[in-house]
């Protein structure tokens, strides 16, 4: 960066004044919190986390050092929401994600659901792929489709559902030549995303757990190993006694003691 660029000195101290006015602001509302999920408290924290942002930032371009705060990204999370309090109307997202996996059982499905229907005779429309999910999708619902996916031939990728709040409920017809265009993440109450990516993760979490478990399995071995040569020496040192007992029943010539006949 060239010095040109760079802030100055007055705009960090100031960058820096306001992260301070941003944590009391923070705090008050944190003490006068009225509940659980208090707008006032979700406000604080986003001014909070814009100001130490925007200070850590001009404190880098300015003395290359960065503050110890961890700011969420827009990678990690949604970005704040700022939508209306109490929607009237919500738009529902989704989108799933499929590969082909088996074309001859999707287009066999097609054949069935044309078969059944008298009107589409002759149109023949199961034989491509590109004819059978127009078919399968135009008969069936999304929903069924997600739940029947191998049936159709069908392998699942990812898929995600955003929920976002509208002030009012659009106008019939009003955004279907562009039916994602106007979907605002500030706007999203919520959103659910389901990945292989998430499976991978719990995968390897299991992984290691087996890891932990086979070492496990190796120290019980091991224990059970040192435990059968402890008896082994146990019973050695039995028999030894025994010899040295035997051994013991002889005079001083080292001649064997004949017993005493009783009398």
């Amino acid at each position: 960066m060239s010095d040109a660029a760079q802030p100055t000195a007055a705009e960090v101290r100031a960058a820096a004044e306001a992260v301070k006015t941003a944590l009391d602001r923070h705090l008050a509302a944190v003490e006068r919190r009225s509940g659980e999920d208090d707008p006032a408290v979700y406000d604080a924290f986003n001014q909070l986390a814009a100001a130490a942002e925007a200070y850590d930032e001009l404190l880098y371009d300015r003395y290359d050092e960065v503050t110890p705060f961890e700011i969420p990204g827009a990678d990690d999370s949604l970005p704040p929401y700022t939508g209306p309090d109490e929607p009237n109307a919500l738009s529902v997202l989704i989108r799933r994600d499929y590969a082909v996996a088996e074309p001859q059982r999707l287009m066999a499905q097609a054949r069935r659901v044309e078969a059944a229907d008298d009107e589409g005779a002759g149109i023949e429309a199961s034989g491509t792929v590109h004819g059978a999910l127009g078919l399968l999708f135009g008969e069936f619902e999304a929903d069924e489709i997600a739940s029947r996916h191998k049936e159709f031939g069908l392998e699942e990728g990812d898929s995600t559902l955003w929920v976002t709040a509208a002030d009012e409920a659009a106008e019939p017809g009003e955004w279907l030549e562009a039916p994602f265009e106007q979907a605002d993440p500030q706007r999203v109450v919520c959103r659910f995303d389901v990945s292989a990516v998430f499976d991978d993760e719990f995968d390897d979490g299991l992984e290691d757990d087996e890891d932990d478990d086979e070492a496990g399995a190796g120290d019980v071995e091991e224990l059970e190993e040192l435990e059968e040569l402890e008896e082994l020496e146990e019973d050695l040192d039995t028999d030894l006694d025994e010899d040295v007992d035997e051994d013991d029943d002889r005079d001083e010539d080292g001649e064997p003691v004949r017993p005493e006949a009783n009398r």
